[in-house]
């Protein structure tokens, strides 16, 4: 438990509800939050980017702060997926006072959007729809006072927010919302430029005015034996790695020093496909060529061996051998599978009976979750549709479990309705265990879970502090991280957890820079931040 909040409990002090009162709020709706209030007065002075932990209440934040600035002019709420726009129109349509709340998206034909954003005071579009109509001139910001830009961690490059950012004028509030900007300061510094932030405001769970509300999170790593097949699967997925890894550096093409990994493959294939295409055509560059190519595809096998299971890895060198058989384009993967490494590795794939020690584990969490609380919601995270599917089998054979896949659009998935269906679902119960590739990390509003279980760490600091929101926001949550002992489980845990303190490093220090007046703006930028 948070110490600040044991303290507080210590003392029997429960905090007190009450709720916001302003004109333009719906009475006895909001909960008045000290947090929420502070970082809506920082919002009114400044530009701001908020970075409020899933589940703390962004949209709330939100809602407050437009109804400070819907009666000087209109309020433009920019997110990028549909359920996310419904989730902010359902909250300002039921909690915001005398002011017509409406939807703007692509579906909608273009002359129709102009009459809409006319006749509304607040409009809830995706950065696409309002950068498409500015850029065609149907309407302007003149009548703007204040942009949201939720998920703002999106905005950098030629994202759409970016665009619509270039047509704030000074005397437009612009305030940024992500539960999790990134490590790069690189990256933190271009979201504020591009939406004309000059002010950060964090918080954390462990945040004296955050502490009393927030529910405790345990999180549990969960370090599990490889059983011998997949050991002996494993073993010979490196020993084929291993002879190319052995070519490549006889021809000097990768370094011994650097340990194989898929990023340092694929700078190999950078540099020898810049090298072919200016005119070095030679049996060298496409032999290096050759064995980066089948380098990836075993480190991947690796991977899925190590942190997926044998299901997932089966399923992968099938596609392999069907990518063997094509006249074109196969020649690599053809010839790695005919090595006796790799015939000796699917022998065992093809017999053996066991599964990775994740999938029991999983099912032995779930079970003992609904047995212990039946009402009990849970998401499981993986990271292939593949392992997905598997885990889905897996779970519904558990009495009680009423388990649903959430996937994203791409390859014949699921459309963002069929996303919110599924949602309402486990609000409803007609669902209480989802499994969830990364669609489930950010931009859909999940309820409250009891248990979140991820499958394998992730390398990314900002979907690990997404995933991790998705429990102990209405109660007490578990998080389980299942990983494989003396597998790249282990080294992905450790880089997340090593972002992640660079990432809260990176803010500490960029925020004291802006708060004592310092520009990040770079020498050879002509752009400017609002205040500075």
């Amino acid at each position: 438990m948070h110490p600040f909040k044991t303290y507080l409990m210590a003392f029997g002090y429960v905090p007190m509800m009450s709720f916001v009162v302003h004109p333009n709020i719906a009475v006895d709706k909001v909960e008045e939050r000290s947090y929420q209030t502070n970082m809506v007065e920082g919002c009114i002075r400044s530009n701001t980017l908020l970075i409020l932990p899933t589940g703390l209440g962004k949209t709330i934040v939100a809602l407050r702060a437009a109804a400070e600035f819907v009666d000087r002019g209109k309020v433009l709420i920019l997110a990028p997926t549909k359920p996310l726009l419904d989730q902010h129109y359902n909250t300002f349509k039921d909690l915001l006072v005398g002011h017509p709340v409406c939807i703007l998206s692509g579906n909608i034909p273009p002359e129709k959007r102009v009459e809409i954003f006319d006749l509304h005071d607040v409009v809830v579009a995706t950065p696409q729809t309002i950068a498409n109509d500015l850029t065609e001139g149907r309407y302007s910001l003149d009548e703007v006072s204040l942009i949201i830009f939720d998920e703002a961690h999106r905005s950098v490059g030629n994202y759409a927010s970016v665009t619509v950012a270039e047509y704030c004028d000074r005397s437009i509030r612009c305030i940024g919302m992500t539960a999790s900007p990134g490590a790069s300061t690189a990256k933190i510094k271009e979201v504020c430029i591009n939406l004309h932030i000059n002010r950060i405001d964090v918080r954390s769970e462990d945040d004296r005015d955050v502490a009393p509300y927030v529910h405790d999170t345990y999180v549990i790593k969960l370090m599990l034996n490889l059983p011998d097949d997949l050991l002996a699967i494993d073993h010979l997925l490196k020993e084929q790695l291993s002879r190319y890894v052995s070519e490549l550096v006889s021809l000097k093409f990768m370094n011994p020093a650097r340990p194989p990994t898929r990023g340092h493959f694929l700078d190999i294939q950078r540099m020898l496909q810049t090298r072919l295409n200016s005119g070095e055509k030679t049996a060298s560059i496409y032999k290096g060529l050759s064995l980066t190519a089948k380098g990836i595809k075993v480190l991947h096998a690796m991977m899925l061996a190590e942190t997926q299971g044998v299901t997932p890895l089966r399923l992968y060198l099938d596609k392999l051998e069907e990518e063997a058989e094509q006249e074109r384009g196969g020649r690599s993967a053809k010839e790695m599978i005919g090595r006796s490494e790799y015939k000796d590795m699917r022998k065992i794939v093809d017999t053996t009976n066991v599964e990775h020690p994740k999938v029991s584990k999983a099912m032995s969490i779930v079970s003992k979750t609904l047995i212990d609380e039946p009402d009990s919601k849970v998401m499981v995270f993986t990271q292939y549709r593949d392992t997905c599917d598997m885990m889905v089998k897996k779970l519904s054979s558990i009495g009680g479990a009423r388990v649903a896949k959430l996937i994203g659009q791409a390859k014949e998935g699921m459309s963002q309705k069929e996303q919110v269906q599924l949602l309402e679902s486990l609000r409803s119960g007609d669902v209480n265990v989802i499994v969830a590739t990364s669609v489930g990390e950010e931009g859909l509003d999940i309820s409250s879970t009891n248990v979140v279980i991820f499958y394998e760490p992730v390398p990314s600091e900002i979907r690990t502090i997404q995933r991790r929101g998705r429990t102990g926001r209405k109660n007490d949550g578990e998080v389980y991280v299942l990983m494989a002992a003396g597998t790249m489980d282990e080294g992905i845990e450790a880089s997340s957890k090593r972002k992640e303190q660079t990432m809260r490093e990176n803010l500490e220090k960029l925020n004291s820079e802006l708060s004592r007046g310092h520009s990040i703006l770079p020498d050879n930028s002509q752009r400017k931040l609002d205040g500075f």
